[in-house]
């Protein structure tokens, strides 16, 4: 029964992005679904885009490992979305772009920090796409025990095919379908993990209480937090993936209130995940932290009503794989390809469908050399974070600061290569100065750059 569910469930998607195919007009329709999109759909795409493997297999196993802090993974984007819905939203959906990057051309000038911008925001997404093609495998490997490479290999291919062929409006219409059974299958997966636990009080019983210390505990301080906020919670706040819902809002409104409607529902989805993954440690406390979640559903829900719940946290893994591979793609192409080769709108669309291909294949061969989850997560999101968000930040504000694209070049590399040398040396609790180093580099680049000007 299971396996006749998720077949079905792949199958559906491939059958969505050929039926979305009649939609593709040109390269408006592929990228932004030509910014029709109501509030209903992005806000959708937003928590299925949001809620994927990190938020569910990697929140259960910090919920697993670290107790009820884990929550914060998701609780930090919560922050980011709304603060980028009080003062930001409007002014992303006004520049009529379709990618973040294009937003860096506009508020610098010229395409040479686009480029550079791109390159970097590339490099850190492949590695998160792989991450949600890792937690597709996990996921399915419930159902197909030792046959990992080959299950992250037909999800991978699944989400490809359909990102393929439909483009924004495919991903628009698979998205809204599986954030109904995401949140549904969360909810059904908490509820009967923490019922089998004993509910509350058998699992205080049962686990040390720094579980259920918050919003810190012995194991997680606040620098950790810190980190979760400012290299997790900033990429909801500028995040190409997130900026690309932006960018298919019909208008502002649209994009404001969905980031608002969005952000109420992941406050209590991030509890609900993290107490699934306390239940697991109390169930199941021989299991890897990232398996908790499949191994919970396999040994609490029955089957049949099991099979579904899977399907939910495959659907959470595929909806941001497949926003992150399109936004990734759409950026190589329309960014890096376009301005270095002069490709006209009409063979933008044609090369983008290659850039998925590729990118989609990219990661994939990425995946089956990874490990972890939230350690992939992190490093990908410490990169970008480090580089790009202060850059994009005081962009919005570029002529009041007198800044220019000679400082935000020197603010993207720089912060991103010392984020990068900090986390694979090992000097994480060094990654916060990151922040402060991409703004002095940023606003000493631009003066220097204008100093020079003149005296030139």
């Amino acid at each position: 029964m299971n396996y006749i569910i998720a077949g079905t469930f792949l199958l559906g998607m491939i059958l969505i992005g050929i039926l979305s195919m009649k939609r593709i007009r040109g390269a408006s329709s592929y990228f932004v679904a030509d910014r029709e999109a109501n509030t209903p759909a992005v806000t959708g795409s937003l928590l299925a885009t949001i809620i994927g493997g990190s938020s569910t297999i990697g929140i259960a196993g910090l919920g697993y490992s670290k107790g009820l802090v884990g929550a914060w993974w998701m609780l930090v984007g919560a922050i980011g979305l709304l603060l980028l819905s009080v003062w930001f939203a409007e002014r992303v959906r006004n520049y009529e772009a379709y990618t973040l990057p294009e937003i860096l051309r506009k508020q610098y000038g010229g395409n040479t920090v686009r480029i550079i911008a791109s390159v970097l925001i590339a490099a850190a997404w492949l590695g998160i796409i792989a991450a949600q093609i890792i937690a597709a495998g996990k996921i399915l490997s419930v159902l197909w025990p030792g046959q990992s490479v080959l299950l992250m290999i037909i999800a991978g291919s699944v989400f490809i095919i359909y990102t393929l062929l439909g483009g924004q409006y495919s991903i628009l219409r698979t998205d809204l379908i599986q954030s109904a059974f995401i949140i549904a299958g969360v909810i059904v997966c908490a509820i009967a993990g923490v019922s089998a636990a004993g509910g509350l009080s058998g699992m205080t019983e049962n686990l040390s209480p720094s579980y259920f210390s918050f919003p810190t505990s012995p194991d997680f301080g606040w620098v950790d937090l810190l980190t979760f906020l400012f290299f997790v919670g900033s990429t909801y706040l500028v995040g190409p993936d997130i900026y690309s819902r932006i960018f298919c809002s019909k208008d502002p409104k649209v994009a404001r209130r969905s980031l608002v409607l969005a952000a109420a529902v992941m406050i209590p989805t991030a509890f609900l995940i993290t107490f699934a993954g306390i239940a697991a440690r109390v169930l199941l406390p021989e299991i890897q932290p990232e398996s908790a979640l499949p191994a919970l559903v396999m040994s609490t829900i029955p089957t049949g009503l099991n099979g579904l719940v899977i399907i939910a946290l495959l659907a959470a893994v595929m909806s941001s794989a497949d926003t992150c591979l399109l936004t990734t793609s759409t950026i190589i192409a329309s960014d890096i390809l376009s301005p270095l080769f002069k490709i006209d709108e009409k063979n933008l669309l044609g090369i983008s469908r290659i850039c998925v291909i590729v990118t989609g294949i990219v990661s994939l061969v990425i995946a089956l050399r990874m490990q972890g989850i939230i350690a992939s997560l992190l490093l990908a999101y410490t990169i970008y974070s480090a580089g790009l968000v202060i850059p994009i930040l005081f962009g919005f504000h570029a002529e009041r600061f007198g800044l220019n694209a000679a400082g935000a070049m020197i603010a993207i590399a720089g912060g991103g290569v010392s984020g990068l040398f900090m986390k694979l040396s090992g000097h994480s609790a060094l990654l916060l100065c990151t922040i402060p180093l991409s703004a002095m580099l940023l606003f000493a680049g631009s003066y220097t750059w204008n100093r020079a000007h003149k005296i030139g």
